[in-house]
């Protein structure tokens, strides 16, 4: 189920089968892995950059020039004030994940580093 509230999370079911003739939607499991799909407000940012420290995330550029903290990062997009993110967690910490569609080129992961 998914609505159109930013701050409920998102379940879904997805059945993988892991046989090799089988063909699993990518979209979906993607999708299945995030806790929270926000829907974006009108006046949502977008990310445009990682800040990095020793190699990992822990911060993002936002597409009005801010920087803001991971976990910063993450409660705006609950709010709905970033676009074309999900929230999933590993361990006890959540972080930014890119909703999945056709392009790469709008995945976190292929942002540039800033400062």
């Amino acid at each position: 189920m998914i609505t159109n509230n930013p701050l409920q999370t998102t379940n879904m079911n997805v059945n993988a089968n892991t046989d090799s003739n089988s063909n699993v939607d990518g979209h979906a499991l993607a999708m299945a892995a995030m806790d929270v799909i926000p829907t974006a407000g009108a006046d949502a940012k977008e990310i445009t950059g990682l800040v990095k420290h020793s190699g990992k995330v822990t911060g993002y550029q936002l597409s009005d020039g801010n920087v803001v903290s991971k976990e910063e990062g993450v409660a705006l997009a609950k709010e709905g004030q970033i676009r074309g993110v999900g929230v999933a967690h590993r361990k006890d910490t959540e972080y930014l994940k890119s909703l999945p569609d056709d392009s790469e080129a709008n995945n976190l992961s292929h942002l540039p580093t800033v400062n």
